[in-house]
Formats: C-alpha cells, sequence, structure tokens
C-alpha cells in the first residue's frame, strides 16, 4: 500500500526521484507540500490546489485538535473528506506547535501539558493521544510525536533525544491503522553525533518513512546544510525520507542534492500574502513602487493563472489596495512555482543532469538580503560541482 520506488539517481549527488504509492494515489518525489494548517491551504481552494499540480497536503494537528476538534472531523469521514482533498494528506504530530505556540508546556517522560495559544485551556499530548488524533483525521502520513528543542542547545538535545526515541516507539506501539504509514522524526539539533545516534535508534526501529525535524529554526543555512550531510546517510535508501518545515527555493535545491524526497513550508503562501514573488531569478516585492506600471506577468514562462491574465502593475495595485483577490493570485503564483520547480528537478535527475541544474539555479537565483550571506557557500559549492561535471 506504501510502496516507496526509486526510478533514478542523480550520477554527481544524492539526488534520487521515485513514487510513493499511498491510498488516495500516488505522489511523485521529490515533492513540496503546501501548507494546509487550519485544513486549507490559505485562500486556495482543492480545486486551485489540483489545477497548480499539488499531489500532497499537510494540515496540522495541533491546530485541528484545537478547533474544530479531532472527532468532528472524523464524524465528517475524515480530513480528505471534511476539506474536499482526495489526493494524499499529511498531518504532524502538533509537537512543533506544542513548543512554539501554546502559551504555557510542561514536559516530562509521559508526554507535554500545554495551555491553548486560543483561549488558554489546558491540554496534554501524550504519544498514545497523539497518535489517536491523527488516526481519527486520516492523513495518509502521520508523525510520532517529538520534542523540539533549540537547535544551538547541545544540554537541551541531549535531554530532548530520549524523550523524542522514547516517544517514537510508544508512538509506534500505539499505532493501529495500516492505512496510515508512520513516520519516526529525527531530532539532534546542529549536533553530529546527537543526529547520527538519532538516525541510527529510529531506523532499527523500522517505521515507514522518516522526517528529519528541527531545522530551519534558528541556526544558519550552512549548519542546515552540514546537518542534512551527516543525516541523510544514515536513513535507509529504501524509505521516504522527509524535511519538515523547509520549503525556500535554494533550501528545496540544496535539500534535494543530498537525498531529500518531502518538503512542506508555509513560506511560499505567507510570502505571497505580503507581496513577495518567487521568479528563477530571487523573490520580488510587488508592492515597490518599480511595478507601478510595468506591463509583464509576475514570471514570463509561468504556466500559472496569475501569469497567464495578469500583469505586475495588476498584482502591485491589488495587493496595495489589500484586495482579497491579489493574496489568491499571488498564492496561486508561489504554490505554482514550487511545484514547477520539483518538476524540473525530477525531470533534471532523470535526466542525470540534476548537477548542472542545480548550479545554475543557484547561481542565477537572487537571495533576500538577510539570508544571502548564509546561502554563499551553498552557493560557491554548487558552482563548483557544475565546474565538475561540465569538465
Amino acid at each position: 500500500m506504501f510502496d516507496f520506488t526509486l526510478a533514478a539517481a542523480d550520477p554527481h549527488t544524492a539526488a534520487r526521484s521515485g513514487a510513493y504509492n499511498t491510498p488516495h494515489g500516488p505522489i511523485a518525489t521529490p515533492v513540496f507540500a503546501p501548507v494546509g494548517t487550519q485544513a486549507t491551504v490559505k485562500t486556495l481552494t482543492p480545486r486551485d490546489l489540483a489545477e497548480v499540480g499539488a499531489t500532497l497536503v499537510l494540515a496540522n494537528t495541533y491546530h485541528l485538535y484545537l478547533r474544530p476538534g479531532v472527532h468532528l472531523v472524523q464524524d465528517f469521514g475524515g480530513l480528505h473528506s471534511f476539506m474536499g482533498w482526495p489526493q494524499p494528506l499529511l498531518t504532524d504530530s502538533g509537537g512543533f506547535q506544542v513548543f512554539s505556540l501554546a502559551q504555557m508546556r510542561k514536559v516530562d517522560a509521559d508526554g507535554v501539558t500545554f495551555r491553548s495559544h486560543l483561549d488558554g485551556s489546558l491540554h496534554r499530548f501524550t504519544p498514545e493521544s497523539a497518535i489517536a488524533a491523527q488516526e481519527a483525521l486520516g492523513a495518509d502520513i502521520i508523525m510520532c510525536l517529538d520534542e523540539c528543542p533549540d537547535p544551538l542547545d547541545r544540554a537541551y538535545n541531549e535531554q530532548a533525544l530520549r524523550r523524542t526515541h522514547a516517544w517514537a516507539s510508544r508512538c509506534q506501539a500505539a499505532h493501529r491503522r495500516t492505512d496510515q504509514a508512520l513516520f519516526g522524526i529525527v531530532q539532534g539539533g546542529i549536533f553530529d553525533d546527537l543526529r547520527v545516534e538519532s538516525a541510527r535508534i529510529l531506523t532499527a526501529l523500522g517505521f515507514a518513512g522518516y522526517a528529519i525535524g528541527g531545522l530551519s529554526v534558528g541556526e544558519t543555512k550552512p549548519q542546515m546544510y552540514a546537518t542534512l550531510d551527516v543525516t541523510v546517510p544514515e536513513l535507509p535508501a529504501d524509505r521516504p525520507r522527509y524535511l519538515m518545515g523547509v520549503g525556500a527555493p535554494e533550501d528545496v535545491i540544496e535539500g534535494v542534492a543530498r537525498g531529500i524526497d518531502i518538503f512542506d513550508c508555509v513560506l511560499p503562501t505567507r510570502v505571497a500574502r505580503n507581496g513577495g514573488l518567487f521568479t528563477r531569478g530571487g523573490r520580488l516585492n510587488m508592492r515597490n513602487a518599480q511595478y507601478a506600471a510595468d506591463p509583464l506577468p509576475v514570471e514570463p514562462g509561468c504556466d500559472c493563472y496569475a501569469c497567464q491574465h495578469f500583469s505586475r502593475a495588476y498584482l502591485r495595485h491589488l495587493l496595495k489596495a489589500e484586495e482579497i483577490l491579489g493574496l489568491h493570485l499571488a498564492t496561486i503564483h508561489n504554490v505554482r512555482f514550487m511545484l514547477r520547480l520539483m518538476a524540473d528537478i525530477r525531470s533534471h535527475i532523470a535526466a542525470g543532469t540534476f548537477a548542472a541544474f542545480r548550479g545554475q539555479f543557484m547561481a542565477g537565483y537572487r537571495l533576500p538580503n538577510q539570508e544571502a550571506r548564509h546561502a554563499q557557500h551553498a552557493a560557491t559549492l554548487a558552482r563548483r560541482q557544475t565546474e565538475r561535471v561540465t569538465r
């Protein structure tokens, strides 16, 4: 039911392409999953998602547990039926949100007690209750409950790792539904030995797939890439590898180069709502005055509905006027950009040209100022790889 088959591997990097079969259809990998936190990708309908080419959507267990409640969703036939999305779904365990959003939290060996960020009400997650919540929601891919610490705090990571591993074993024992694939989550911050230890312990437990959590939460890009360098080789080649919460275009390219199969992130939809539009040359701020009379589409050659029908000038007008249509069109473009990028990545892996594509992309993609210096190292490595391939 959850067969993972590899179709091609890049000869110059660890990039690979394949397919992950689920009860709601196959997922071509590498894949990017738009995030539907509240059982909806903000501003987009399921029809929009199908039209831009989405094959996997992520929903958030923490948020749906608090509102409207997982049993209400279950009463409506599960999350696929409730949100009108017939293709594959992934739910996280809610652990990250407990540690990042909850007003109060108290962690012990058995689980975590927290107060809702919505109304201050008291709740508790245990490995067993996190699995029960996800089984009620009914996504195709579900996650173990884990503890997501500060990636730079070694002492905290050492303690959290013991809980994460114990909770993973309990999640596995509590998991009952055979039509859901349970993934373990590798933690350990930026510390190589902890990441290797975590990957080996979870691999020995034999999960259907493996996620890498606790990244893109405060470390630099070179630190994140270095952590992937030591972690991914420890994961089984015959299981899907999921990099949680990472979805900047440059990070997807670098993650694929290191053997990652699944990505998700709120970034494309979040920056779209603030006027940030992705192009192969970098992110455009459509609120800037330079686009006020620009007749071009956001990205010439893009096949999304926004680029096929509207100008940069019109999108800027909508965004400045705070019209809902502007948010809708900007989100359509950014999600389609990510899915076109994934399709190009898969094509280049199949053709054996991914390393060259990676170098060309990184050389031509202008990063936001605050991110640029952290990605210089990756861009340099990509250019050197391209030079070796083309010599």
